[in-house]
Parts: structure tokens; C-alpha cells; sequence
């Protein structure tokens, strides 16, 4: 296959005298959500350059709180048209229903993730300031730093960081060919590496978690990129559809295919935190601004689903006999080892990052199913623990004490005693992680599971329930220490902010009425499904 001479030909005829070079045709309606999020980046960049230090944090927030709400609008109004099955900016990027309803829940979480992210305290125990770094750039304990802090210096870089990450995670699960996706996974990745640096306390801790995060990162990006070059040589192009037809017509070298498919799992795969490549997640989960990890917690894991649902879906579907037992493997894996971690583990934080690990290889046998009630059931899931890990994560932020976050287990002790209501709640998103009736945990689990069966993966499904069990010791465990144990004479306080109540509140809601009336969004998902991804 000539490719390149083809191409060569094509370019030639264009820059011939007379030829003219084809304007490209971009679809601006249908891209208008993400187009809007990086609109709002890039103007939350000219705010932090030409708007005075005490006027950038009461434009900021509105600005992302806009765009975000806007982006949410439009991606609602583009799923009630006629036909949600499109190819837009030159093939480069799918618009149809799994990519609408994935690009929603990526903006209904962010939403509420930059509740906290926009959380700057009431003053006790610490608060003041909120989460992040006064000055990114001022070594730990210098006195440059101390300086900042205390003239009370806000940090309001984040959001047009955080803008962009959310606009590279809506581009990735559109995303019709390999480079596109390599492009959108650099754009989720760059801002977040830099955002898990930036903790107002335990700055060390902080900037270790980001240089981790930055070096595997790159490392994974590197794969993911090998991966997309040896299936460009297999199909001779990066275009999704073009591969599968490739593989469809089984013309090309099986050893390239194969070995393509390996490395772009790879790279796909640690950005979800699958088994063997989870490793970065729990440390930097622990060393990360809390909202920071409430927001990798919840709109990062959908968006990486979503490339792998598209993958997947789109262009390894007739290889599911090579591909299957592999993810067979990982999901096995990812669930039994972060559940069994987890059990070992004394800090709040990175037990929710073992836990976010075990829910991923759940969530892998909606991929193993590969079938329509596989994908509404993923989505559904996806929708429904990214709620309860917003919720969480908004919790362990209230918990403080004169050190900031009360991160060991042993200080949460007696907080039932002491704060009854956010002790409570915590426990209630314990209980929907560890999937009791219902909550939305239960319900999410019960559609991959069924999806799984009717797919024949029951023995995996049996692996799933047995890793259940056991991670529900580990969320018991936390319920008894906060209610069934004495608290400490100085144990910390709740410190609660408007914006941060307001999150918990919304993610408990979200995830009483998934559990209780899930029908509407399963039947949501499922009309989602009816417009599978594009070719």
C-alpha cells in the first residue's frame, strides 16, 4: 500500500499553479462544547495577564462556572437532535450518543469538582487560603513562601489549568483516529501534572506526587504513541475506521496489529490505573490537592473509559479472541489487587485510590462484554461512581486539623461522635462504593455484571463479586472507627464551606436517586447506545 505516494500526489496536485488548497470543513456546532472549554481556557489565560491579583479569583470563577454550565447545555441540546451519528473536523472526531453522554457526565462532574476547586475557607483550622499553594513557584518552607501565605496570596492559575484538562478530557473519548487521541491525552495530562504540585500544605508531598505522575505519564504517552505507529504501518493510517476495515479484510502483518494493540492498551490502561499499571495512582491520589483528586477521580477515569470504549469498540471488535483473554487478566487483577491493597492501607486517601483501582477492573467487564448492554452499563456506571467519588473526596477535605487534612485514619476516630451528619454521609459513600442496595454502587454493579454474564464472562463475574466482599471490609472498617470508637481530646474539626457542602450535597443526592430511580438514566444510557460509535 503506497500511502505516501499517494499523499505526496495529492499534495503536488494542491500546490500546483492554479491548484488551490481545500479550506478544511469544521463542524463548529456540533464541537461547540469542547470549543467553549478551551475558549474559556484561553480567556482564563488573558484574565491571569492583563486583570490585577484581587479581581482574577471573582472572574475566574464565574468564567469556568459558565463555561462549564454552557459546554453542559449545548452537549444536552446536541443529544436531543435528530441523529447524534456524526464525523466532524475532517474525520478527526466522532459526535455521537456514547461520546454525547460521556462528554456530559465529564462536565456534570467537573461542575462539581470546581466547587471545591473554588472552596477558599472560612478561616478555622487552617482553611483560610484554601487548597492550593499560594505561589506555585516559592520553594517549600522558603521564606518567599511564607511571605505569600501570609500576606494571603490566592492561587488562580488552577482554573484556567483545570479548563484546559477538562477540554483535553472531552477530545479524548471523541477522538476518530490516533494522533487526534495522543493530542487530546497530552491536553488532559500536561495541566493535571502541574496541578497535583500545587497543595497548600504538605507541599513536599505534593510536588513528589506531580513528578511521579509527569515521568510515568510520559512514559505511558510513549507507548501509546509506539502503539499508533505500528498500527499505522499495519493499516497504512491512523483513522479508526480505516484500521478496522484493515483488520476486517486481514491483509496486513498480524505482528505489527498484535503488537500495536499491546502498546496502545498500555498506554490507555495506565491512564485509567488498570493492574500493572497503576502504580502512580495512589501516591499521587495522597500528594494531590484534594479537589484535584476529586476531579482525576471522577471526569479522568470517564474520559480514559471513553477512548477505550471507542478503541475498543470501533477498531479491535473482530479481534476480541486475541484482545479478551489479555483484559480478562487485567480486570482480574485490577480487581482483586486493589482490594486486597486497600486493606493494608491507614490513609483515607489512598485507600479511595485502591478503591478507585478495584471499581476500574469492575468497570473493564462492561469493555470485556462488548456488547450495547456492556456500553449503557459502563456508562451508567461511569455516571454514577464519579457522583459518589466527588462526594467522598468533598468530605475528606472537611476533616481538618491544625496540619491541614486529617488524612490518617486513626484521627477520624469518634467523628460520629463529634460531626454525626458529615460522619454519616461518609459513610453512606463508603456503602455505595462498596455496593449495598440502594445506592447507585449497587445498581452500577448489578448492569456490568448482568451485561458480563449475558456475555459469557460469568467466571469473571464470580472473581468481581468475591473482590466485592472483600473491599467491603475495608470500607466497614472505616464506618466502625468513625462511630464505633472513643475521639481523641484533639481530634480534628469539620470545616465546612459553602461551595464544599454544596458539592457533598450534590453528590449524596446523585447518589440516592441513581440507587433508588436509576430506570431513567439506564434508559438514557441505553437510547445512547442506540447510536454507537461512528466508523
Amino acid at each position: 500500500m503506497n500511502t505516501g505516494g499517494h499523499a505526496s500526489a495529492q499534495l503536488s496536485a494542491a500546490l500546483a499553479p492554479g491548484g488551490d488548497i481545500p479550506a478544511p470543513h469544521i463542524e463548529y456546532g456540533q464541537l461547540a462544547p469542547m470549543l467553549l472549554v478551551f475558549g474559556v481556557a484561553v480567556a482564563g489565560v488573558l484574565v491571569e495577564a492583563f486583570v490585577g491579583r484581587t479581581w482574577r479569583y471573582y472572574l475566574q470563577v464565574p468564567l469556568a462556572f459558565l463555561g462549564l454550565a454552557g459546554g453542559f447545555a449545548w452537549t444536552v441540546a446536541l443529544a436531543w437532535r435528530d441523529d447524534p451519528h456524526h464525523v466532524a473536523a475532517e474525520g478527526a472526531l466522532g459526535v455521537d450518543g456514547p461520546t454525547l453522554f460521556l462528554q456530559g457526565t465529564i462536565l456534570v462532574l467537573a461542575l462539581v469538582s470546581l466547587l471545591l476547586i473554588a472552596e477558599r475557607g472560612d478561616g478555622r483550622a487552617g482553611a483560610v487560603g484554601g487548597h492550593f499553594a499560594a505561589q506555585a513557584s516559592a520553594l517549600p518552607g522558603s521564606e518567599a513562601e511564607q511571605r505569600t501565605t501570609q500576606a494571603g496570596v490566592i492561587q488562580t492559575e488552577v482554573f484556567p489549568l483545570m479548563m484546559f484538562a477538562v477540554g483535553g478530557m472531552l477530545m479524548f473519548p471523541a477522538s476518530n483516529d490516533l494522533l487526534t487521541m495522543f493530542v487530546a491525552l497530552e491536553v488532559l495530562s500536561l495541566p493535571l501534572y502541574l496541578l497535583c504540585g500545587l497543595a497548600r500544605r504538605r507541599r513536599l508531598l505534593s510536588q513528589e506526587a506531580a513528578v511521579k505522575y509527569f515521568l510515568l505519564g510520559a512514559f505511558s504517552s510513549a507507548f501509546f504513541l509506539y502503539g499508533a505507529a505500528l498500527l499505522y504501518g499495519y493499516a497504512g493510517s491512523v483513522r479508526l475506521s480505516d484500521i478496522s476495515a484493515q483488520i476486517g479484510k486481514d491483509a496486513g502483518n498480524e505482528t505489527l496489529l498484535l503488537a500495536g494493540v499491546a502498546l496502545l492498551s498500555v498506554g490507555l490502561l495506565f491512564k485509567l490505573g488498570g493492574v500493572p499499571f497503576h502504580m502512580w495512582k495512589p501516591d499521587v491520589y495522597q500528594g494531590a490537592p484534594t479537589p484535584i483528586t476529586a476531579l482525576m477521580a471522577s471526569c479522568t477515569v470517564v474520559s480514559a473509559f471513553g477512548a477505550i470504549l471507542r478503541v475498543y469498540y470501533v477498531v479491535f471488535e473482530t479481534l476480541e479472541w486475541d484482545w479478551r483473554p489479555f483484559m480478562w487478566g487485567v480486570a482480574i487483577l485490577t480487581m482483586a489487587i486493589g482490594s486486597i491493597i486497600a486493606i493494608t492501607q491507614t490513609d483515607i486517601k489512598r485507600m479511595l485510590a485502591y478503591s478507585s483501582i478495584a471499581h476500574a477492573g469492575f468497570l473493564l467487564m462492561g469493555v470485556i462484554a462488548s456488547s450495547p448492554d456492556g456500553l449503557s452499563s459502563t456508562l451508567f456506571y461511569l455516571l454514577a461512581y464519579g457522583f459518589t467519588s466527588v462526594g467522598a473526596f468533598a468530605v475528606v477535605t472537611m476533616v481538618r486539623d491544625a496540619g491541614g487534612e486529617a488524612g490518617h485514619l486513626s484521627r477520624w476516630a469518634g467523628l460520629g461522635k463529634r460531626s454525626p451528619v458529615v460522619a454519616g454521609v461518609f459513610a453512606f459513600f463508603l456503602l455505595a462504593f462498596a455496593g449495598i442496595p440502594l445506592t447507585s454502587g449497587f445498581t452500577g454493579k448489578f448492569a456490568v455484571f448482568k451485561a458480563a454474564v449475558e456475555e459469557g464472562a460469568t467466571p469473571l463475574v464470580v472473581v468481581a463479586v468475591i473482590s466485592s466482599a472483600v473491599a467491603a471490609f475495608f470500607y466497614v472498617r472505616v464506618i466502625v472507627v468513625m462511630f464505633f470508637s472513643e475521639p481523641d481530646a484533639d481530634g480534628p474539626v469539620v470545616v465546612a464551606g459553602p461551595a464544599t457542602a454544596v458539592a457533598v450535597a450534590l453528590g449524596a443526592t446523585a447518589t440516592v436517586v441513581l440507587g433508588v430511580l436509576p430506570q431513567p438514566i439506564l434508559d438514557l444510557a441505553g437510547q445512547a447506545t442506540t447510536h454507537m460509535f461512528v466508523r
